[in-house]
């Protein structure tokens, strides 16, 4: 019983760092910028796709790949903020049309892939996707271990660049008085961009990260549009650290609940511990 208890609560902060590499570009357009992308999850299952095609083709390990068509992802992203920018934000109208927008971006990427790729699972190759290493009574697969520490990786880097750029700094003040980031001659509307594109290149990475621990199909980014907000929320709107300890806290329940109970109880209890603990600390874990 011990045993197993441990296995899932290790399987499940195994599963929170995969959760936090899907979250932390909502975190920024969403936690930062107040920008309800939900076709973030799309763009996750594009860079899946993305990776499955390289691997399949040309045999690149699918993380390598994801990190050399970040770019790619990067001046999608920044395109997609201009369209949005000139056709809502900039006439106040982001609010309503604006979520209309980009689900249509979702239900575009999702017939496109279907049209593309069918409706099959795809899978890649890798040479740490069946192994599992044994750590005394612990397993840990390295299909969920990989892909857990690059996505810690990832934030960390993330989180650097918040933090000890001007860069990043703009993007956090962008989100706080505009006015004031002009008075410092810079463009929010610039800033914003980029922090927009940063979140888009984080998705296509997130993607990879995706179908090395599992197949995938078109519709399965579905599954994430509440639970990448909800650990947005949870963790505190902008934050990191805190979209990483809400990832963790969230990726144990469900890990718990799945092992004890059944996968079928699991979103039930990882949401009713979502509105359990935003009772008690609106604000989130650490807050914005």
């Amino acid at each position: 019983m011990i045993d197993l208890l441990f296995n899932a609560i290790v399987s499940g902060l195994l599963l929170g760092g995969f959760y936090a590499a899907v979250t932390s570009g909502i975190s920024l357009s969403f936690g930062i910028l107040d920008i309800v992308n939900i076709a973030h999850p799309g763009f996750i299952i594009l860079g899946s796709y993305i990776a499955y095609f390289v691997n399949a083709k040309l045999g690149i390990d699918p993380i390598v790949s994801s990190v050399l068509v970040a770019p790619a992802f990067y001046a999608l992203g920044a395109a997609i903020y201009q369209v949005y920018y000139v056709s809502f934000e900039k006439r106040g109208q982001e609010a309503l049309r604006g979520l209309a927008f980009f689900f249509g971006l979702l239900f575009i990427t999702e017939v496109g892939l279907i049209l593309t790729f069918g409706v099959d699972y795809r899978y890649v190759e890798a040479a740490y996707i069946g192994p599992t290493l044994h750590l005394g009574f612990v397993d840990l697969p390295l299909r969920m271990l990989v892909p857990c520490l690059v996505s810690l990786t990832l934030i960390l880097s993330l989180q650097l660049l918040l933090t000890r750029t001007f860069m990043g700094r703009a993007i956090m003040a962008v989100a706080q008085d505009q006015l004031a980031l002009q008075l410092m001659a810079a463009d929010p509307v610039q800033i914003k961009r980029i922090a927009f594109a940063i979140s888009i290149a984080v998705a296509g990475i997130a993607g990879a990260l995706l179908i090395v621990i599992g197949p995938v199909e078109p519709s399965v980014g579905r599954e994430y549009i509440g639970r990448v907000f909800a650990i947005c929320v949870l963790g505190g709107m902008g934050s990191l650290p805190g979209t990483v300890a809400a990832a963790m806290l969230l990726g144990i329940v469900e890990s718990i609940t799945s092992t004890f109970y059944g996968p079928s109880w699991s979103p039930a209890v990882s949401f009713g511990f979502l509105l359990l603990t935003l009772a008690f600390r609106p604000a989130g874990l650490f807050g914005r």
